[in-house]
């Protein structure tokens, strides 16, 4: 009993009281995360839409995510990250009713832009401002315990929603909306902004300035945001190598649900079966910050990326539900591993001026992959094969481990740098809201987003 008390205090003591309010949020919202696990299905089966045309719209939501994503990470640094979180839920919530009561092809897939749009702003903020708060030394920690909430929210959901669905299937989308409305609840009445800028920044110095509340200055983001991230190869190459993680992951989402229905098993066989991913997690994913503790985070990627492929590249020979959820399984581990020391690195990585934005670009990578994978796992599917789409994912599996043993060590390196070059912080006093200039908007908005993530998962990562 001593021993399980003692891990519980080193696993959840001393974290602010900021990141567990954040933390409740994430869990409140991915509880009613319905909508994505059954979306495929519920296109198909329920609104009667073609293979093809539920691809569109899937592929829509991962380009909404997209914008939203560059929109949120540039937000969040000019703007605010209470403000940018706020409204990016509340305009989900908005738009997954739409969704639900849309009929006709044109506005279903303009719900899905849309709800992908405002679903994926709220990532690059809440990653930014879980950065914000936690210190360094306890930010792996943090990011493990919200990866877990994501992930039990998102177990419970893929069950729940199969019930919710026999009562019809608007009630998922409600749903959803109801509990990322709550999320915003939370938010607004006990996260405060958490934004905060070098001190000592003064006008002619590369940061626009604007003037507060009192007219006390007010520091902004750094002049040429995009020029400095465009020229950071080692973060652009993280980034590349998690958009070939994802477009593999993500295939969960699009083609196992048809890859099982072919093989004779029901939506409700799936819902259970992608719930082991979340029940692994939720069972784990707290041990492994002590497992991983020390060890080198590219041998820890490498071996991620190792177990992923196996675990999809087994799918190819899945005909029986038990033999499924064996995969589901083995790919959910190299998951967990993947998933903590993904977000440490985004941190430390990031430039604490421009931790929006860079927020926001490794989120682009998932979006991008969300558009992506369904449209191109289809057509490997349509013209070599089921068995050769799971194979050429344990194929990548094994070029992206041999990618990160490569490139990790430039990647300590430049942690290491930031770590060294970060100066005193203080806090931003008055946050104005952003004037709405295009030109300017595009000079310094990054190009570029559950699991998706799920989302988290899509994740923060997911």
């Amino acid at each position: 009993m001593r021993t399980m008390q003692g891990w519980f205090r080193n696993t959840t003591g001393g974290l602010p009281v900021t990141f567990w309010y954040l933390w409740a949020g994430t869990l409140i919202n991915r509880l009613g995360s319905f909508v994505l696990v059954f979306l495929a299905i519920y296109l198909t089966q329920e609104r009667g839409f073609s293979p093809s045309q539920a691809g569109l719209v899937l592929g829509l939501w991962g380009v909404g995510g997209a914008v939203g994503t560059t929109v949120g990470g540039t937000l969040c640094d000019r703007w605010g990250r209470r403000p940018t979180l706020l409204t990016a839920h509340l305009g989900a919530a908005a738009m997954m009713l739409a969704l639900g009561f849309a009929r006709e092809l044109w506005a279903v897939a303009l719900g899905a832009l849309l709800l992908g749009m405002f679903a994926e702003a709220a990532r690059p903020a809440f990653g930014a401002m879980v950065i914000d708060v936690v210190p360094e030394k306890d930010r792996l920690r943090a990011f493990s315990l919200n990866y877990w909430a994501i992930n039990l929210g998102f177990a419970s959901a893929a069950i729940l929603a199969g019930l919710a669905a026999e009562a019809g299937y608007l009630l998922l989308f409600v749903v959803d909306a109801t509990t990322t409305v709550i999320t915003a609840l939370i938010i607004f009445a006990k996260v405060g902004e958490t934004r905060r800028a070098p001190a000592g920044v003064g006008v002619g110095v590369g940061v626009g300035v604007g003037v507060g509340v009192g007219g006390q200055k007010r520091a902004g983001a750094p002049v040429g945001a995009l020029r400095t991230i465009l020229r950071d190869r080692v973060y652009l190459g993280f980034v590349t190598l998690n958009l070939f993680s994802a477009l593999v992951f993500l295939q969960h989402i699009s083609m196992l649900p048809i890859a099982m229905g072919d093989s004779g098993l029901s939506p409700a066989t799936y819902g259970s079966v992608i719930a082991l991913n979340g029940v692994l997690i939720v069972v784990g994913q707290l041990f492994v910050p002590r497992l991983i503790r020390g060890r080198s985070r590219s041998h820890v990627l490498a071996l991620a990326s190792v177990v992923m492929g196996v675990g999809f590249g087994l799918t190819a020979f899945a005909d029986v539900a038990w033999f499924y959820g064996l995969t589901v399984l083995i790919w959910t581990v190299g998951e967990m591993l993947n998933s903590p020391s993904n977000a440490t690195l985004i941190a430390e990585l990031s430039p604490a001026e421009l931790r929006g934005r860079y927020q926001g670009v490794f989120s682009l990578s998932w979006q991008a992959a969300a558009a992506v994978a369904p449209v191109l796992g289809g057509l490997v599917r349509e013209q070599a094969g089921n068995a050769q789409l799971w194979l050429g994912c344990a194929v990548i599996g094994g070029l992206m481990a041999l990618a990160h043993l490569i490139s990790g060590p430039a990647r300590e390196r430049r942690a290491v740098t930031l770590r060294t070059a970060t100066g005193p912080v203080v806090p931003v006093v008055a946050i104005k809201p952003p004037v709405p200039e295009a030109a300017e908007a595009a000079a310094t908005a990054p190009a570029e987003p559950v699991k998706p993530t799920r989302g988290d998962h899509l994740p923060v990562g997911r």
